[in-house]
């Protein structure tokens, strides 16, 4: 009999570990234009304005971090 193996689960602990808090608030002042354009793929896509900013971050660093040169 083949037993099926359980997926790790990620949980607030296993984050908890790596940072002292989940989150860590920013502010910052963008131009307006730039903060239009963050509204609007918001609403157009229906998230978050933070869920936008934390995507584009993430992304535009991983990049970074793979960038040869």
């Amino acid at each position: 009999m083949i037993q099926k193996r359980k997926a790790p689960q990620m949980d607030n602990q296993n984050f908890k570990d790596q940072c002292s808090d989940l989150t860590k608030e920013f502010n910052i002042q963008i131009p307006c234009k730039l903060a239009e354009r963050v509204e609007a793929y918001a609403s157009k896509n229906k998230t978050k304005i933070t869920s936008v900013v934390i995507e584009a971050l993430d992304s535009f660093l991983r990049k970074q971090k793979n960038r040869v040169g």
